[in-house]
């Protein structure tokens, strides 16, 4: 499962998208405080957010409370200033996806302290940053990418149903966990250039 952290985030219908993206893919959302937006069941209700039910919501006081509540393993901090870019990430299942208001993005000295796991998403110079919430969408479906996306899990418990009613024998599970972990420990190369920029026929056209 992977983390999705909002920090102070200030937009209601942004949180909403990104709810929307944790219920579809299992993600688990957290939320700093302060936030520009109530989030009490009448709230929520009044908004029209039937799939709220879908999400694991947590939130908190301040990065501080956060910290001392969660066990913080491996966590990416999303920004425009990152050396990197979110394709060179390696995601482990569990780990902490993190992201700053809309208007000013994480603290400057979160980001300092956090430097060697701090990635962006490439984009043109000229443009001063994407939607939040098509920026988790981004980094969240990228992460499931290399990890496994959510429907996966249903197809390896179909298998393991099936396995448990066949003959004795585990040689078959113990190869779905096998490629479980290969798919989990090695991420997906990325497309060379030669394929990514070959001409086609429709640039010719």
């Amino acid at each position: 499962m992977l983390n999705i952290v909002l920090v102070e985030p200030e937009i209601p219908q942004n949180c909403g998208n990104i709810a929307r993206t944790c219920a579809a893919t299992g993600c688990r959302l957290h939320l700093i405080r302060p936030l520009g937006f109530d989030i009490s069941e009448k709230a929520v209700k009044r908004a029209g957010l039937d799939y709220w039910h879908m999400v694991e919501v947590l939130d908190y006081e301040n990065l501080e409370d956060f910290f001392a509540k969660n066990d913080v393993r491996q966590m990416w901090c999303l920004s425009t200033k990152a050396p990197r870019s979110y394709v060179e990430a390696a995601y482990e299942d569990g780990c902490y996806l993190f992201f700053g208001k809309e208007t000013k993005g994480l603290p400057e000295d979160f980001l300092q302290a956090h430097r060697d796991a701090c990635i962006r998403l490439p984009m043109r110079q000229e443009a001063r940053s994407l939607n939040l919430s098509n920026a988790v969408a981004i980094s969240v479906f990228e992460a499931c990418h290399k990890l496994g996306m959510p429907e996966c899990d249903v197809h390896l418990t179909h298998c393991v149903v099936y396995l448990s009613m066949a003959p004795k024998s585990n040689s078959l599970y113990l190869a779905c966990e096998h490629a479980k972990s290969d798919i989990r420990s090695r991420p997906a190369d990325p497309v060379p250039l030669v394929i990514r920029n070959a001409p086609t026929k429709l640039m010719e056209d």
